[in-house]
């Protein structure tokens, strides 16, 4: 019946060209060039023009609930890490969402490129956290570029605060041939260090070692150079003033159970996210981020972003 009734939503509003059941009760939405599961509202894949993945998933991710699914674009709310009460990263990646037939005020989605879902706080999430809340997420294609666009709604009759991240597990050809650039001469909090505050010292950060830190009130564009597949992956983010960047290297990777031995290599996390002052909403109050991903030569990225000279808004 769950699936009947998702069936109609989509042809309703005309947004998917195939919803079916998959991996041990994940619904997965296709829609052209990107895979969306209902389980955690999570991006499993997004593929460019010549059918190359872009998003990296984990070779041995562990696709039945409720354990969270290693790769793509997971979602972590209402907490970040273990800096809470609640279970790691929180729950919104463990829930089953639905399909959002209405997403005002945003528009109606009505092309075959557009997404929208949502997930409601149940009787189960109130025992642990107890806010009542609408968490709403539009995911669009458009023209190369991969839009996701979280909305949060205090439904409560009180103020609560959360943590937002979207976890971005990028597929890259070698950890050691890649650069960020956008992050120089900022604060960060060293989770390797206990999470201790720096400030970052080099010209751009490359990886040659396990690396888990959390970027403090960054620009809004960063960049992701794969100098061996000559491609850049561009990152544009807005309300999200965070960036976590992660790679567990050979050891973590050995220890983590859902993580090839040899995934490390080809992955790196850059995360749009809001964890250092948490977003307080009073009842009825509605946040909005917004990230756009897109790709581009990495001639045309690299060197270009001092954080000093990037200027702030989506062009």
């Amino acid at each position: 019946m769950m699936l009947m009734d998702c069936t109609e939503l989509y042809s309703l509003n005309q947004l998917v060209h195939l919803l079916r059941l998959v991996h041990k009760g994940c619904f997965k939405i296709d829609i052209k060039e990107f895979q969306v599961l209902l389980y955690g509202g999570q991006v499993v894949s997004w593929k460019n023009e010549r059918r190359e993945e872009l998003l990296f998933m984990s070779s041995k991710a562990n696709w039945k609930p409720p354990r969270a699914i290693r790769g793509g674009i997971p979602i972590c709310f209402p907490q970040f890490g273990n800096l809470g009460s609640l279970e790691q990263h929180g729950f919104a990646r463990n829930r089953m969402w639905s399909l959002d037939s209405d997403p005002s005020p945003l528009p109606p989605a009505n092309n075959q490129s557009s997404v929208d879902l949502i997930l409601k706080s149940t009787e189960e999430d109130l025992k642990i956290w107890p806010r009542c809340f609408e968490l709403r997420l539009r995911v669009t294609l458009s023209a190369g570029r991969l839009t996701l666009i979280p909305r949060v709604r205090n439904t409560d009759n009180k103020a609560f605060s959360f943590m937002f991240t979207l976890c971005n597990y990028f597929s890259v050809s070698d950890i050691s041939e890649v650069r960020v650039e956008g992050l120089e001469t900022l604060d960060y909090f060293d989770n390797l260090n206990n999470r201790q505050r720096f400030t970052e010292q080099a010209d751009a950060i490359t990886f040659d070692g396990e690396f888990e830190r959390v970027y403090l009130s960054t620009p809004t564009k960063i960049a992701i150079i794969d100098h061996e597949k000559k491609r850049t992956f561009e990152l544009w983010k807005d309300g999200m003033p965070d960036a976590v960047v992660w790679n567990p290297w050979d050891k973590k990777a050995k220890a983590l159970q859902d993580l090839g031995d040899e995934d490390y290599q080809s992955m790196l996390c850059v995360d749009s996210a809001v964890i250092e002052t948490p977003i307080i909403l009073k009842p009825f109050e509605e946040w909005k981020g917004r990230q756009e991903i897109s790709t581009v030569s990495s001639s045309y990225c690299s060197g270009q972003l001092d954080p000093r000279k990037v200027l702030y808004g989506f062009h």
